[in-house]
């Protein structure tokens, strides 16, 4: 699968380091260390409603990380999934009386225009369910083998992972029991499904149902990949056993990231799977998080049509710490278009404030967890005073402009 077009993303002047990033797993900011090429795998789109501000909001925390290994100086292997084929994107097919995969592909062709606009630099690799499931129903095979997943004796061919074969279960979330049979419900699992061996066992291989799209697993019989295993094999595939960063929105910490762990570490033998497992908070409206099932959601595309600028946009997500749950309002959104239009006429200036100076302090508030707020702070502060004629350096705008550009994704 093809991602969207890429941009250049200038180089800045001057050594910088690897940014530090909140670790779910260990519950504390910590260094990233990549031996090599910098590897990241982050969850995409099961594409039946793209492109909202939830998504893009993850989508951008992990372009700025994109962006800071790249300053510094780091190979990065960046992978994304788009999840093809899931019982989401059928019900929403059927409901709608449209081809299954024709949905997917137009609102995978929507999210990758989304993300061009928003200056995302594209992954390495971009990689759907279905043409990925030869080798997931190679990994669900070897896990039956090896006793690590089980067939449920009810002649649906669906087969589950025990997670009894993964020891340290849980230490990702860091949740009770209790907690993940409450996500597991609300989040796609099954817990109450009888012929589990435990409530929280996920579904690895989904046997072949009428009306139901399907694939030859081999001895697994037809049928269709869960989704965790999906993101496992996809990872493990492209990035190596154990990878640097593995990302997406704070929602999917339980079920999804702790079981596609699992998978990967079982059918490896090493852990943990991620140097650092690292979230985005969710994007709320009128106080609630914006999602599919409340209807509630504002779509990139749609403030595109409207004459937004996507620059604006970008701005309006980055004015929250990425981890923070936040709102979108009215007023986000204008203060974006307001700090763009400052920092366009400051960038074209004839002086500043000193440019390296600038860079400096960019580079150490982004590379403390990505401190956006701290960031556009500074900017601010540098633009207000390029604005109203302090500092002499003749060379700083320009400096500054290919600052934001190479590290915000900001295109003045």
């Amino acid at each position: 699968m093809d991602a969207w077009t890429g941009h250049d993303v200038p180089t800045l002047p001057g050594d910088a380091v690897a940014p530090r990033l909140f670790d779910s797993a260990r519950r504390s900011v910590a260094a990233t260390t990549p031996e090599g090429a910098a590897t990241m795998y982050v969850c995409g789109i099961t594409p039946y409603d793209a492109t909202h501000l939830g998504h893009a909001a993850t989508m951008i925390t992990f372009d700025l990380v994109n962006r800071l290994w790249r300053d510094a100086g780091l190979d990065v292997n960046y992978v994304q999934n788009v999840t093809d084929i899931d019982d989401p994107l059928l019900e929403r097919a059927q409901r709608d009386g449209e081809d299954w995969i024709v949905l997917a592909m137009r609102e995978t062709a929507l999210f990758r225009e989304d993300m061009e606009s928003l200056r995302i630099i594209p992954p390495a690799h971009y990689v759907g369910a279905v043409e990925s499931i030869p080798a997931i129903a190679a990994h669900v095979r070897e896990l039956v083998a090896a006793g690590q997943a089980y067939a449920l004796d009810d002649g649906t061919g669906d087969l589950y992972f025990a997670i009894s074969a993964a020891p340290r279960f849980g230490y990702e979330s860091h949740l009770t029991r209790d907690e993940m049979t409450v996500l597991s419900a609300e989040r796609g699992g099954d817990p109450d499904r009888a012929g589990k061996r435990d409530p929280l066992d996920p579904l690895l291989w989904r046997g072949a149902r009428d009306g139901e799209p399907a694939w030859e697993g081999g001895e697994l019989g037809p049928g269709r990949p869960g989704w965790h295993i999906e993101c496992a094999t996809i990872a493990l595939g492209l990035l190596g056993d154990t990878i640097d960063v593995q990302g997406g929105g704070n929602d999917l910490i339980y079920p999804h990231h702790e079981c596609s762990a699992a998978h990967a570490e079982v059918l490896t033998g090493d852990e943990p799977f991620a140097r650092h497992y690292v979230h985005a908070g969710m994007i709320g409206l009128d106080g609630e998080k914006m999602s599919k099932s409340k209807g509630n959601l504002v779509f990139v595309s749609r403030l595109r049509a409207d004459g937004v600028d996507p620059m604006a946009v970008r701005l309006g997500l980055l004015s929250g710490h990425y981890r923070a749950d936040r709102e979108w309002t009215d007023d986000v959104l204008k203060a974006g278009q307001e700090r763009l239009a400052r920092w366009r006429a400051a960038a074209a200036a004839p002086a500043g404030p000193s440019g390296e100076g600038l860079l400096a302090a960019v580079r150490e508030s982004l590379g403390n967890d990505l401190d956006t707020p701290a960031t556009l702070a500074i900017v601010d502060a540098w633009c207000e005073a390029a604005l109203t004629a302090t500092g002499d350096d003749e060379s700083a705008p320009a400096l500054m402009s290919r600052t934001v550009d190479a590290l915000l994704g900001i295109r003045l």
